[in-house]
């Protein structure tokens, strides 16, 4: 049955009908769900991820060289940590101008691209650092 036009009968029959296709209208807007809203962006649930903890570093004063690819489309980086961190951007520095490639330093680590640990752990060995070289 059409909705009623304003200014037109509204019988009891036709109230009915109304209340009808609202509540069916109701019911199917029910099952739905927000997906994208203009201020919120996409609202959709997120699969649950792998929680990949963060590798917790005990402070022993020995600085570990990784090296990684995650999240960083395949690429290689080298990554330093358990520096001092008044120091991270001398030794980011150094260590860029050493291996002859960029980087930075992003959460209290040093990030160079490509792999480079032995020669960073040469470096920070010459430096007066003891080094370990860590994860594959």
């Amino acid at each position: 049955m059409p909705w009623p036009v304003p200014g037109t009968d509204r019988s009891a029959a036709t109230v009915a009908a109304t209340i009808e296709l609202h509540a069916a209208y109701d019911l199917a807007v029910s099952n739905s769900r927000l997906v994208y809203s203009t201020g919120d962006g996409d609202r959709r649930r997120k699969p649950a991820q792998k929680e990949v903890a963060e590798l917790q570093l005990r402070n022993d004063g020995v600085v570990r060289i990784f090296r990684g690819k995650g999240g960083r489309g395949g690429k290689a980086v080298s990554v330093v940590r358990g520096l001092p961190p008044r120091e991270l951007a001398a030794i980011a520095k150094d260590l860029k101008r050493h291996c002859g490639s960029g980087g930075t330093v992003k959460d209290g680590a040093v990030e160079l691209q490509g792999d480079h640990r032995e020669k960073i752990a040469a470096r920070l060995t010459e430096q007066g650092y003891q080094v370990k070289l860590a994860g594959g």
